[in-house]
């Protein structure tokens, strides 16, 4: 039986250890090294988090949520993705400044369920051209994985997000939609496919719902990703495609690429032994130096100040997700 270390070209654990970045030594000795929160190496490295200027700085920025309005969702700088960095890295809902943010991005749900972001939609798209307060399932699931992620699962008002994202699956997966209130809004797609990037986003944050890892709307959201790999040549859904650009390594987790997808997946067991998610694995496995180690081969510029934000040198925190995705499989 293939062990997740055998896929390795050398084992790079003492290297993400020592390296310095406190966030990248906290998630390792929990999702590489399985040791238990109580762990005092752990608890000290968590703290070392929450107290690091890097850190520091993004609950800082988040204290002006939801920042300016959204007009792009795959604008990496924006509030939401900062949002997401620190779910990613494992802050909580009970951390210092983080009770009176998270107060502030729950404070806009819309009826239907969904939590609001402000946004600028031309009305060439369909919108009004306002600033207005509104959600589309290309960021309303950003904002509910972070707080399901910073521990909020029994929250009455996440419980009913959580209900009104799985109502707006279809047979084939997540469709393109929005609120109500921006009218004939629609994404650049056939009415009736699926939209790549809503489902990869809706998927992961069901992952964070235990009692949802093994439901309907998971499986149907799981077959279109993987349906989407398997079909790559035959045609783009809603633009998005698969090709040189999507195998790029690229972190943070903005938009539809080969890591972010085979993340989300690798989150649910039923999809371990599908041989689609495997031979996406086994792209991500290639890329790899002769330490086991990764570099981004993409990179969002507004977070070019951070290590996994350059091209130039294995980037801890990618190779730790990398490796995340590989022991979910193998492990």
């Amino acid at each position: 039986m293939v062990e997740w270390k055998d896929l390795l070209q050398a084992d790079p654990t003492d290297w993400l250890l020592s390296e310095g970045q406190p966030w990248v030594r906290y998630r390792t000795m929990l999702d590489l090294l399985d040791k238990p929160e109580e762990d005092s190496k752990v608890k000290e490295a968590r703290q070392e988090m929450l107290e690091h200027p890097r850190v520091q700085g993004l609950i800082e920025e988040l204290r002006e949520w939801p920042g300016y309005p959204l007009k792009r969702h795959n604008d990496a700088k924006h509030s939401l993705h900062k949002l997401t960095v620190l779910a990613d890295f494992g802050v909580r809902a009970s951390d210092p400044a983080m009770p009176w943010i998270v107060k502030e991005v729950m404070t806009h749900q819309s009826p239907e369920g969904a939590f609001q972001v402000t946004a600028q939609i031309d009305p060439r798209y369909g919108g009004t051209g306002e600033v207005e307060w509104t959600w589309m399932l290309c960021d309303a699931p950003i904002i509910l994985y972070s707080l399901l992620s910073f521990g909020l699962q029994k929250n009455e008002a996440i419980q009913r997000a959580v209900e009104h994202l799985i109502g707006l699956i279809r047979d084939n997966g997540w469709p393109c939609a929005a609120s109500p209130d921006l009218g004939k809004f629609r994404g650049p797609g056939r009415k009736g496919d699926p939209c790549p990037y809503a489902n990869l986003i809706a998927l992961k944050t069901l992952a964070q719902v235990p009692e949802m890892r093994d439901s309907e709307a998971a499986h149907i959201g799981a077959e279109m990703l993987l349906g989407h790999w398997e079909h790559q040549k035959e045609r783009k859904i809603y633009l998005f495609g698969i090709g040189t650009d999507f195998r790029k390594l690229k972190y943070p987790f903005v938009w539809y690429d080969i890591l972010h997808v085979t993340d989300a997946l690798s989150r649910f067991p039923f999809s371990k032994n599908d041989p689609r998610l495997q031979e996406m694995v086994e792209t991500l496995v290639a890329q790899q130096d002769e330490q086991g180690r990764f570099t981004a081969s993409s990179v969002w510029m507004a977070w070019r100040g951070w290590k996994f934000g350059q091209k130039k040198e294995p980037s801890p925190w990618l190779t730790l997700a990398t490796l995340r995705v590989i022991k979910r499989l193998y492990g």
